[in-house]
């Protein structure tokens, strides 16, 4: 997966991260008491957002798995807080990032989960990723450059 579309879908993560927390933000100081459940859950979603986007932009395993839960809460949260609001209104008096399937934002908050779990779902076949202990892509350069290195330095590397 090409480096551009990896930066464009952290771009949109962090876009979201900051519009649903500033937003969550303005809601709380100045009305938390008419809608504290769609404020509260527009505050969550923006860390999810957050911890989405530096996730997906991180290498190894630990990140893998935590970009991966991430996107994976993110879409059960829209699909379960979409179906809700839709359901019972009256519970969601003042809208959610999530709410109505993200249709506030484009529902972009409904198509990020699942090209998030797309691009970690191809991101999961790249051993730099998906093994732990695997080294990391300059480490092959500088192998492949210079085995002898390698050898030279023993088991340390930068």
């Amino acid at each position: 997966m090409s480096a551009g579309w990896s930066r464009a879908l952290t771009a949109a993560y962090a876009f979201m991260a900051l519009a649903a927390g500033a937003r969550a933000g303005v809601q709380i100081a100045t009305e938390f008491d008419a809608a504290p459940l769609a404020f509260t859950l527009s505050a969550t979603s923006s860390a999810i957002y957050l911890l989405a986007a530096f996730a997906l932009r991180r290498e190894g395993p630990r990140w893998w798995r935590l970009g991966t839960a991430a996107c994976s809460v993110e879409l059960v949260g829209v699909l379960a807080i979409g179906t809700w609001s839709l359901l019972d209104p009256d519970r969601f008096p003042a809208t959610t990032v999530w709410s109505g399937f993200g249709s506030g934002y484009g529902c972009l908050p409904l198509a990020l989960p699942a090209l998030g779990l797309l691009y970690q779902w191809r991101r999961r076949r790249d051993p730099h990723v998906a093994r732990p202990g695997a080294p990391l892509p300059h480490e092959e350069v500088r192998r492949a450059r210079d085995p002898a290195a390698t050898e030279r330095r023993g088991s340390v590397s930068c």
